[in-house]
């Protein structure tokens, strides 16, 4: 079998269900897995009616991002595992294109394709500086290739690299696993990539619609720290935390005596949250 495709679903009924459509009409021989992190909405009846050749996962609880993907992954049979998002819609030729491109190019362990916004347009998908990185110290001096990482959206990666590095990081509840996951690889010698050829529409952002956004903001940094701890030294973690820590003081500072002036106070009250969350987290 070419690939194997792992979905981690949560509370996203009507993207799932189109995302499956759009797989299930894609070329190329695969197989998919559905893990859904306890939603509160009729997905997993939804993926049962609708889609009944699809490996169902339905977990009791929300174990993360993650820990969902890496429940499919000892049950996969692909040459290739596929990691897509279930805001996502592909190309009929998008597989074989991921499939083939890897076939191509050995020294590439995993790499992700071109991202397109709803309407066409295109999505930035590909990192080549790690969070951080700018304060680094030598760190990153003996990864392979020039790309640091690719959206996690759609990303294609070798099942035997994948399960040599155990999947993903379960200490990442969700974001940040990506770049962890890319920085692994590049430390076995394999090259992350990007797919021009292999096309995904992608919607973003989902399945947190309904997070207020600090909340998200929070998350997002907190990845990031755990990200710094596992890979960068403690005096490059210093350096990050001080210039987080004067950029946080800045913006509260700015943002303050802006106040009055603000037209969104709602929005302008959740940037104060999000830079004083910063800076707790950058002085603690």
């Amino acid at each position: 079998m070419d690939v194997s495709v792992i979905i981690v679903s949560y509370n996203t009924a009507d993207l799932t269900l189109a995302c499956l459509a759009s797989l299930k009409a894609a070329a190329g021989d695969k197989e998919i897995f559905i893990v859904d992190n306890a939603s509160t909405d009729d997905s997993v009846s939804r993926i049962r009616e609708s889609f009944p050749e699809v490996r169902l996962i339905a977990n009791d609880a929300n174990r993360g991002f993650a820990a969902a993907n890496n429940q499919a992954l000892p049950l996969c049979h692909g040459r290739y595992i596929i990691y897509l998002n279930p805001d996502t819609a592909v190309k009929t030729d998008t597989l074989t294109r991921a499939a083939a491109y890897m076939d191509e190019h050995g020294d590439v362990g995993l790499a992700g394709a071109k991202i397109l916004n709803p309407d066409g347009s295109l999505q930035p998908s590909v990192s080549y500086r790690y969070p951080g990185e700018k304060h680094a110290s030598g760190e990153t001096a003996g990864l392979t290739g020039h790309i640091a990482c690719v959206l996690g959206a759609f990303m294609i990666v070798r099942r035997e690299l994948i399960c040599e590095l155990n999947g993903f990081d379960e200490d990442f509840f969700l974001y940040g696993e990506d770049q962890d996951l890319c920085w692994r690889i590049r430390q076995r010698n394999f090259a992350i990539a990007y797919i021009e050829d292999a096309q995904v529409f992608h919607w973003g952002g989902q399945s947190e619609e309904q997070t207020p956004r600090p909340a998200v903001f929070e998350k997002k940094l907190r990845a990031e720290y755990l990200f710094y701890s596992k890979h960068y030294r403690p005096e490059t973690i210093s350096r990050i935390k001080q210039a987080e820590a004067l950029k946080a003081r800045y913006r509260l500072l700015s943002l303050r005596l802006t106040g009055t002036f603000a037209r969104n106070p709602q929005a302008h009250a959740n940037k104060i949250t999000c830079y004083r969350i910063a800076l707790d987290l950058a002085t603690s």
